[in-house]
C-alpha cells in the first residue's frame, strides 16, 4: 500500500460521508508519517515503511480488541469497525507455518547458509531481511528455532 493510495481512499471515505473510515485512514496516514521521522531526520515513506507501520496499526488495534472489558459493548464495536478498515489496506501477513518453513530454507539456500551448522542469528537476519513485513516475524522465529535444532 502507499501512502497516495490511503489518502485517495481517506478522500473517498469523506466524499461518500463514511467519517468512521475517514478517522480510521487518517490515524493510519499519520502512523506512517510518523514513522517516517528518524533520529536522522526524515526518510521516504516508502511501500514497505507504510506496509510495516500498517502491520503495526493493525497488532494495535487487535491488542485493543483483546483487551476491551465486556462492559464497554459499544468501544468493542467501534474497535471491530475500526479493524475492518484496517484489514481492508495493510497487507495480510504469511501465517502458516509449513510455507514459512519453505522460503526459509529456500533462503538459507540462496545464502549459502547450512542449516545443520548455522546460528540462528545469521539466518535470522537473512530471512528477516527477505521476509519482514510479509510474514509474522514470531512464527519465523519459532520455524527457525525448530529448524536449528
Amino acid at each position: 500500500m502507499t501512502i497516495e493510495k490511503l489518502q485517495e481512499l481517506k478522500i473517498m471515505a469523506l466524499k461518500n460521508g463514511d467519517m468512521n473510515t475517514k478517522r480510521v485512514l487518517s490515524d493510519m496516514i499519520d502512523a506512517c508519517q510518523k514513522a517516517a521521522i528518524t533520529p536522522k531526520g526524515r526518510v521516504e515513506l516508502t511501500e514497505q515503511l507504510v506496509d510495516e507501520t500498517l502491520i503495526k496499526y493493525q497488532k494495535t488495534v487487535q491488542e485493543m480488541i483483546d483487551t476491551c472489558p465486556a462492559s464497554y459493548p459499544e468501544k468493542l464495536h467501534q474497535y471491530q469497525e475500526d479493524m475492518k478498515v484496517v484489514k481492508m489496506c495493510a497487507p495480510q501477513l504469511i501465517t502458516d507455518k509449513a510455507e514459512i518453513e519453505t522460503k526459509v530454507r529456500e533462503i538459507a539456500g540462496t545464502a549459502g547458509i547450512d542449516l545443520l551448522k548455522a546460528n540462528r542469528g545469521t539466518l535470522m537476519k537473512s530471512v528477516s531481511m527477505e521476509l519482514k513485513g510479509k510474514v509474522d516475524m514470531k512464527i519465523v522465529s519459532a520455524v527457525v528455532g525448530g529448524l536449528l535444532k
